[in-house]
């Protein structure tokens, strides 16, 4: 496909359909009012957020053409270095929670807990410096959700099997609060256009909860963590025990946010 098209309406008034030169060939056009940080808990902690300039077409061709050394590098933002430090916290989370399962030193796991904290204090400020800055990244919106992912969707859930949440139901509960977090920031990539805005052009609100509330389960597991309160000495214990189903309780908070998470009837209202 050739990298020459012009943009061109639809029909039906979509604005976001790229027409190519081969006639052919739709493709996608960048949306006319490409918003950084909008998935995310900087929005939440926003008192103004107004749209960023969209990027210009040549910058988009630039990006598709540039084959130098390094291109990926020397097209990143300022903003796009502080979401990667995000996505790095994430890991170094899921690091420390091996170090633990290793030694059994509960200042790993706290360490752990700390490195989400992190990552959300990253996951601020980088739509902060793109604001600063006026600028929008051509990949910022998708380096941030997939920096949320690791920081608040996989890393909490590896905080909890850390913490005495094992068993194969256990597993599972996590796995649908990690898969749930996922489908939610692909949902919020493909339909964030369409919901909607206020006169700034922001959006009125969260379709359902945002991927970082998953801290309230961090802010719990570090008290128990600081308590002595993991492992066999979890509160509620563990129900149906040496049967197939044996669970603890506590896991249960993890189907909850991620139902909370994919709710379509959910709507937090942005300040």
């Amino acid at each position: 496909m050739s990298l020459r098209s012009s943009l061109k309406p639809s029909s039906k008034g979509d604005n976001n359909v790229a027409i190519s030169d081969t006639e052919d060939e739709p493709t996608t056009a960048i949306p006319s009012q490409l918003k950084r940080r909008s998935s995310s808990m900087s929005s939440i902690f926003s008192l103004h957020e107004d749209p960023l300039p969209p990027p210009e077409e040549h910058e988009i061709r630039a990006i598709i053409a540039d084959d130098r050394h390094l291109s990926f590098i020397r097209n990143l933002h300022m903003a796009d270095c502080i979401t990667m430090l995000n996505g790095f916290s994430g890991f170094y989370s899921i690091i420390s929670c091996l170090r633990f399962t290793l030694t059994s030193q509960p200042h790993y796991l706290e360490r752990a807990i700390f490195f989400v904290l992190l990552g959300l204090f990253f996951d601020f400020f980088d739509g902060k410096v793109a604001r600063l800055r006026n600028k929008s990244s051509l990949i910022g919106q998708e380096l941030d959700s997939l920096a949320d992912l690791i920081s608040f969707g996989v890393s909490p859930a590896a905080i909890a099997f850390c913490s005495g949440m094992q068993t194969t139901a256990d597993v599972l509960n996590l796995v649908f609060m990690v898969l749930c977090g996922l489908g939610r920031l692909a949902r919020f990539n493909v339909t964030v256009a369409n919901i909607p805005k206020d006169d700034a052009g922001k959006s009125k609100y969260f379709e359902g909860f945002p991927i970082p509330t998953s801290l309230w389960l961090i802010v719990i597991l570090f008290y128990f963590v600081k308590s002595d309160m993991i492992g066999e000495n979890l509160p509620f214990g563990l129900l149906w025990e040496g049967t197939p189903y044996e669970w603890h309780p506590l896991s249960g908070l993890y189907v909850i946010q991620g139902c909370l998470m994919i709710s379509k009837s959910v709507h937090i209202p942005k300040p």
